[in-house]
Parts: C-alpha cells; structure tokens; sequence
C-alpha cells in the first residue's frame, strides 16, 4: 500500500519501523518542524524525522497542515492510507479524505476514555490498572473514529509514564496490518 506516515515523538518511530518491516511503500513521512534544542539551542529533527531520514524516506514538516500549499501537497502523494501516531497537529477534513482508504490514528488508551493528549499519563494519574493501545479510522472529531484494532494492556504498579508509554509504542506498533 501507499502510505503517508504522519508522527513527531519517540512514541510513534516503532509504528514507523513497523510500517516500513511489513512491506508498505512509504512515499512521504510527516513530522513537527525542528525546534530549537540542548544548552545550545540548535534546531534539531524530531525522533521521527531523524529516523525517517536515516532509512531514506522522504520527511515533510510544515508548520501547519492548514495551509493550502501543505494540503495540496498530501493531496498529490496518490495515498492509500496515512497512520498517524502523536503527530500534533489536528488533520483538516479535506486531508483525512484525501487517502483512498482515510487516515488511521494509533491511541494511547481504551476509548473512549481518555480521549485527547497524554492519555497514557491520565491513566497512571487516575490509578487505571488497565489501559490500551487502539487504532481508529480517523473522523473529524478527536479521538473520534471508528475503532478498527485493540490491544488491552496491564498498568503496573511500578509503571511509570515513561516505562508504560516505552511499552505501548511496541504493542500499538504491532497493531498496524
């Protein structure tokens, strides 16, 4: 399949690895523009663009996917799909339409609980002893969609959000068909 890869943090570079291991074309790998990073503030790439251009893959940053000019471009990609995971930007419809087959999230929780951002933290926060990691077709509304897959998960007592978002993004990365 054609696919678009649309992530910025650590978070989502496992569900990118897993993309690219299971055969799918990659034609274009979106992420957060470089920010200012370290003591010495130098621009730096995003975990997600810096391991999206070490294995060859073509990286997009716009500073808004609701600029005509960013949403002309997607729309020229011939996309069958795009997975998103932790991107941060919210997709315009025009953009979740452009794909053949839509655009597909990877969330950090059973929804619709903890809906929106950092879901894995409000989990552990709440005292959840169970959370999950969910794909869902993605829709206008956030967190919104049609849930397609599903893997429960166990929070244990010594999770940490770190330790419970590390393991989360293998076991949504294996989600992806």
């Amino acid at each position: 399949m054609r696919l678009a890869f649309m992530g910025t943090p650590d978070f989502a570079v496992p569900s990118l690895a897993e993309l690219i291991a299971s055969g799918h074309e990659i034609v274009a790998v979106y992420s957060q523009p470089p920010r200012p990073k370290g003591r010495g503030q130098k621009l730096a790439p995003s975990p997600v663009h810096a391991f999206a251009e070490a294995m060859g893959l073509p990286v997009f940053t716009p500073e808004s996917m609701k600029a005509p000019e960013a949403i002309d471009v997607f729309k020229s990609l011939d996309l069958d799909a795009a997975c998103v995971v932790a991107y941060g930007q919210i997709l315009k419809p025009e953009v979740l339409e452009a794909p053949r087959l839509g655009c597909f999230n990877l969330h950090g929780s059973l929804l619709p609980r903890w809906r929106g951002a950092a879901p894995i933290q409000r989990a552990i926060m709440a005292g959840d002893r169970q959370t999950g990691a969910q794909i869902m077709r993605m829709s206008e509304g956030l967190d919104e969609g049609t849930i397609i897959l599903s893997e429960l998960m166990d929070i244990h007592a010594d999770d940490t959000a770190a330790s419970l978002s590390d393991r989360m993004a293998h076991v949504g990365a294996a989600l992806w068909p």
